[in-house]
């Protein structure tokens, strides 16, 4: 018996008991059998995500309600911590973090990524009337929060090294670090220009933008999916409602609502 007859007659063994190996999995063909995608974002981070008496609402929510429409399912929303989002990916507890997560060439390497939903470039917020911070510089020797485990944290923590060294404190959320801010525990909150711009808007008697407000490199929020060959089907539809979403100004009225401006954004990932 030649090798060839042994493996054809092991498969067909296999075959005939139901034991042969499944199909390649379609993690979009999965979602539209169930009718629904499972996502994971942390509902304190406005304007992205908020609870608003215990109502879910949120620039990430417009968007991916209008997202889901295009893929025909319906979307399942999750609150859970963002240090706990990347890790619950991985092991499947969830189809796509919503979270705006910072596209850096070191995530990419490990998730795939839509194309931007805003930006990210890490900014700086300070207590309204505080003459003594003006430009990104003058936080050297300061107290500035942020919230930990983001990508933002380490262009911080970087950013200060250049100017001779800065005290950084960690929050699990946003608001946390606002509210130090706000009694004096902090000097500044560093965080994205899209995040601060909405807080500095809808609290200008407590909050105020540093001028510039920005420092480091332009970068982007995205949304983020298992690095596998079964998610390709899946990123490109998501992909594909994004750009139809900017032609025909869904995206453009979304920002307006939350931001006050319009940002235009890169129709693909930006390369690593």
């Amino acid at each position: 018996m030649t090798l060839r007859t042994t493996l054809t007659g092991a498969l067909f063994g296999l075959v005939a008991s139901g034991l042969a190996v499944p199909a390649m999995a379609d993690q979009l063909a999965d979602i539209k059998a169930a009718g629904k995608i499972v996502t994971a974002t942390d509902m304190h981070y406005a304007p992205f995500d908020m609870l608003t008496n215990g109502t879910y609402e949120g620039m990430t929510k417009d968007l991916f309600d209008e997202v889901s429409k295009e893929l025909g399912v319906e979307p399942v929303y999750q609150d859970i911590p963002w240090p706990a989002e990347l890790p619950g990916l991985e092991v499947g507890k969830f189809d796509i973090i919503i979270a705006p997560v910072t596209i850096t060439p070191e995530r990419q390497e490990r998730y795939t990524f839509t194309p931007p939903i805003a930006d990210a470039t890490v900014s700086l917020v300070k207590a309204a009337g505080n003459d003594d911070l003006q430009k990104p510089e003058d936080i050297a020797g300061k107290t500035i929060g942020v919230q930990q485990g983001t990508a933002q944290f380490r262009q911080l923590e970087a950013f200060g090294e250049t100017l001779g060294g800065i005290s950084i404190k960690e929050y699990g959320t946003t608001d946390e670090a606002y509210a130090d801010l706000a009694v004096g525990r902090l000097d500044a909150v560093a965080g994205s220009l899209p995040n601060l711009t909405y807080l500095v808007k809808n609290r200008p008697e407590t909050f105020a933008l540093f001028e510039p407000a920005q420092f480091g490199e332009p970068t982007y929020f995205g949304w983020a999916l298992r690095k596998e060959e079964a998610s390709e089907s899946f990123a490109k539809a998501i992909a594909d409602a994004i750009a139809k979403m900017t032609e025909d100004g869904r995206i453009k009225a979304i920002q307006e609502k939350w931001l006050g401006v319009y940002t235009e954004l890169p129709l693909t990932v930006p390369a690593q």
